[in-house]
């Protein structure tokens, strides 16, 4: 049976940016044309064996360049490998899918998929700024100390601040506010 959030699912992922939803299955043809039709799935690959599915991953990698894979079993492990990146469905998954995935969601709920980019996007953005900020008060405490306007000292003190400011920059991430915002 199709989840009741399936078709919701692949909304959500394309309002996201994703712009081709392909389901690679083993299951058989009329079963795996049904689930694409009720979900909006825009590709279908179905029977494939997991050689089969290494192919597709190879062939969707060369057309769109960069592909994730969501799978759960033993036979989803070495697609996922060769995926850009590869998401382990945790709860149901598989220890060889887990240990191949590039990230495990601990639940095998779908719906997450959407949350965990809109998490990425912001904690790229979290370290982009604090790479940014690092990087700045450092440049400033080079002019300072080679005009002779800072000492050592003044610039060690600003570098353990600035330590500190992007630990608890970073710390935004585990706002509960923040991922109710997301979700």
């Amino acid at each position: 049976a199709i989840r009741p959030n399936a078709k919701a699912t692949v909304d959500e992922l394309r309002a996201e940016g994703i712009e081709h939803v392909v389901m690679l299955t083993g299951d058989n043809r009329p079963t795996a044309d049904a689930v694409a039709r009720q979900t909006g799935v825009d590709e279908v690959r179905a029977e494939l064996l997991p050689d089969d599915k290494v192919r597709a991953i190879e062939e969707l990698v060369h057309a769109y360049g960069a592909v994730a894979m969501t799978g759960d079993g033993v036979n989803d492990a070495p697609a996922m490998a060769l995926a850009t990146l590869g998401i382990a469905m945790g709860a149901a998954g598989t220890d060889a899918a887990i240990e191949t995935a590039d990230i495990a969601l601990m639940g095998d709920d779908l719906s997450r998929l959407p949350w965990l980019m809109r998490h990425s996007r912001r904690t790229l953005a979290v370290i982009k700024q604090n790479i940014v900020a690092s990087l700045t008060v450092k440049a400033v405490f080079v002019v300072l100390a080679f005009s002779g306007h800072a000492s050592l000292w003044a610039a060690i003190a600003a570098d353990t601040g600035m330590a500190l400011l992007v630990v608890l920059n970073s710390l935004r991430l585990l706002s509960t506010r923040a991922i109710k915002r997301i979700t």
